[in-house]
């Protein structure tokens, strides 16, 4: 049976970090996709679902939080405006990025290049794969 090659993404209202496991258990950090608007983002979203033939979408969500419910509307809002055919499931995100920010002490100085986004969605994919295998 061939292994479902799944990608994760962190919506934010600048940046969209980005990760990917093509084995099922190792979570790999990508490129962000910097965000101009919602179309060109969802664009660029899907163009990197279709390079890397992606199965399956793991969408960080808010669940508690300030702000949680607005920001989950517009999180599903923008999944419902990518041309991926895959199975797309939502995740907490809850505390990603500040889990980010802390692997990343240290390692590199805080730039708002993206990279942290894309620590957060190799986070949530890694929570994903590690539920898939409890």
């Amino acid at each position: 049976m061939k292994r479902k090659r799944v990608a994760a993404i962190d919506v934010g209202l600048k940046r969209i970090g980005t990760a990917i496991s093509l084995d099922g258990s190792t979570a790999l950090p990508q490129q962000p996709i910097m965000r101009r608007n919602r179309d060109q983002a969802a664009a660029d979203v899907d163009r990197f679902l279709k390079e890397w033939k992606i199965d399956r979408l793991v969408v960080g969500l808010p669940e508690s939080g300030a702000g949680a419910e607005e920001m989950g509307r517009r999180i599903r809002h923008f999944t419902s405006l990518l041309e991926f055919n895959g199975e797309i499931l939502y995740i907490d995100e809850y505390g990603s990025s500040k889990e980010a920010a802390e692997m990343m002490r240290g390692v590199t100085r805080q730039r708002r290049d993206g990279r942290l986004d894309s620590i957060a969605a190799q986070i949530i994919l890694e929570r994903y794969l590690q539920r898939g295998r409890s």
